[in-house]
């Protein structure tokens, strides 16, 4: 079964490779998509190489995301609140402050806060994760003033809606976690936006300890 998986994993490398030379592809979103689609069509070889679930005592982790729902980065605490064979529903929220420069003068740090749901397939370490979020946030922006005929700034809500489809690293009984995920997200029509907007090239990566 282990000489199955290696073999079939280094055939997911090969696919890869033929990918990227075929459809030229210079565009760095291009390369991390396929990548995240390679690591996430492997969950299943890994199942095949662990033939036994265990349940998890460990389940919580904290992490430090770059992308994904943190939108650009944030320090996040996850727990699998619910397991039932490879199946586990996961839910997370984070904290994090954006810096946003207004003009030459003005710079404020404004705060972020991502929450979200994924539901987790997998056997002992290896999972496919999938959910989506809700990432709310204060913005500052600047607007006219026609009373006093000048420009001003102001506090505005924002939020945006992220998807998640990718690859999750964490153990049963605790220790390193990792995951990676392509990460498409809706602007939500607030803070002066008028319409719903898709942004589809989007992904994240996160570093952390499960316990």
């Amino acid at each position: 079964m282990q000489s199955e998986f290696f073999l079939n994993w280094r055939a997911l490398r090969i696919d890869a490779c033929i990918i990227f030379k075929f459809h030229g592809m210079n565009n760095s979103f291009e390369k991390i998509f396929v990548t995240v689609l390679v690591l996430t069509l492997s969950i299943s070889i890994c199942a095949k190489a662990q033939t036994k679930s265990e349940t998890y005592t460990a389940k919580n982790a904290v992490y430090l995301e770059v992308g994904g729902s943190s939108g650009r980065y944030a320090i996040n605490y996850s727990k699998i609140f619910h397991q039932k064979g490879k199946l586990k529903l996961n839910a997370s929220a984070g904290f994090s402050m954006w810096r946003n420069k207004i003009n030459d003068f003005k710079t404020y740090w404004l705060p972020v806060i991502p929450l979200e749901v994924t539901a987790l397939y997998g056997k002992l370490n290896h999972h496919l994760e999938m959910g989506f979020g809700f990432t709310s946030l204060l913005d500052r922006t600047l607007f006219f003033d026609s009373g006093s005929l000048e420009l001003d700034d102001k506090f505005v809500f924002d939020a945006f809606i992220p998807l998640r489809v990718g690859y999750r690293y964490q153990k049963p009984k605790g220790g390193f976690f990792f995951r990676i995920g392509y990460t498409p997200f809706f602007n939500v029509p607030v803070g002066g936006r008028k319409n719903w907007n898709f942004e589809p090239r989007f992904a994240g990566i996160s570093f952390g300890k499960s316990f």
